[in-house]
């Protein structure tokens, strides 16, 4: 039989593979009309699975019990630290000014720091966007830190709209209910597990080669045109530094938030997390990211329309333990 040879597998979409630098992920476009924040911050606490009534109009299994995995995500509620102001310029959007609230907690000061001049919105004459700068509150849940995650977070509306807006909620607490509601889909930003150095059969998904092979047989192989220009191509698959990327998971479904947290939690609790203490939203399968790490919320970019808008009726909330 002749040896099939597939010696490069792995996405060119996310190129070069380099790792992030925060673990808040970056978010470079918001999506939403509605004069209201157009996004939200969580933590990963861990997974469980539930029975739900399918009600996915296409389904062969409407209007029966199925069974469906989730990831539980801790919202505590997040306060808007201050407004930051944009000007347009040919490069693109460049911060003009930025006030804060004056009610800031203390445990921001482990985070920037303090800002001593206060500035009125009323400083501000002239500008072109604004966004607002939020910080968590990691003090509210059992992750064992203080240290808060800061962010900006879009707007939507026009500008009079976000500034309006932005008036109102400076210096005060935003919970999950105010941005989303339960049936809906979301995007999830967060940052992947970090797996160290790894080969390039883990890497890109190399095939091994046949075990007569001479030197290796966890390598590329013979690398053909990706050497015929007298060096080696940048798109060949080698060994590197394997996850910790930012990537974004599109339609994710929303299906319960919850303000009980006896709800959800299992017995002994979430593992390498504890209990959960604040609301939780409920995400239909796996989310980015390992447990205590932060996941931004945002609203679709490209809504899939195949998936249902409601949320489902819940039979079963499993918490057995997960020791």
């Amino acid at each position: 039989m002749p040896i099939t040879r597939n010696p490069r597998h792995g996405s060119m979409q996310f190129w070069p593979r380099s790792q992030t630098e925060k673990k808040v992920p970056r978010i470079r476009t918001w999506q939403g009309s509605e004069p209201k924040p157009l996004g939200f911050f969580g933590y990963k606490a861990g997974m469980t699975h539930i029975m739900i009534i399918d009600n996915k109009k296409t389904s062969l299994t409407k209007g029966e019990e199925i069974f469906c995995p989730v990831t539980v995500i801790e919202c505590p509620p997040i306060k808007v630290a201050g407004i930051r102001f944009y000007n347009k310029t040919i490069h693109g959007l460049f911060p003009a000014s930025e006030i804060y609230s004056d009610n800031l907690d203390k445990e921001l000061a482990r985070k920037i720091i303090m800002p001593k001049k206060k500035k009125s919105i009323e400083d501000i004459k002239e500008f072109d966007d604004l966004r607002m700068i939020i910080y968590t509150q990691p003090k509210l849940t059992t992750i064992g830190k203080k240290k808060p995650e800061l962010f900006e977070m879009g707007l939507g509306g026009t500008k009079e709209a976000k500034l309006k807006s932005a008036k109102e909620m400076i210096g005060k607490e935003i919970t999950i209910k105010d941005v989303f509601k339960e049936g809906q889909l979301v995007d999830i930003h967060g940052i992947t597990k970090a797996k160290g150095i790894q080969g390039p059969v883990r890497r890109f998904g190399v095939t091994l080669r046949h075990h007569k092979s001479e030197k290796t047989r966890r390598g590329p192989g013979s690398l053909g045109g990706w050497k015929g220009q007298g060096h080696t191509m940048y798109r060949v698959a080698h060994a590197g530094r394997t996850g910790y990327y930012q990537r974004i998971e599109y339609n994710k479904w929303l299906i319960k938030i919850g303000t009980e947290p006896k709800e959800i939690n299992p017995a002994g609790g979430f593992v390498h997390y504890g209990l959960v203490k604040n609301p939780y939203i409920l995400i239909k399968g796996s989310v980015p990211g390992i447990v205590k790490r932060g996941v931004a919320l945002t609203f679709p970019l490209r809504e899939d329309h195949n998936i249902p808008t409601e949320s489902p009726t819940i039979q079963y909330i499993s918490l057995n333990s997960k020791q």
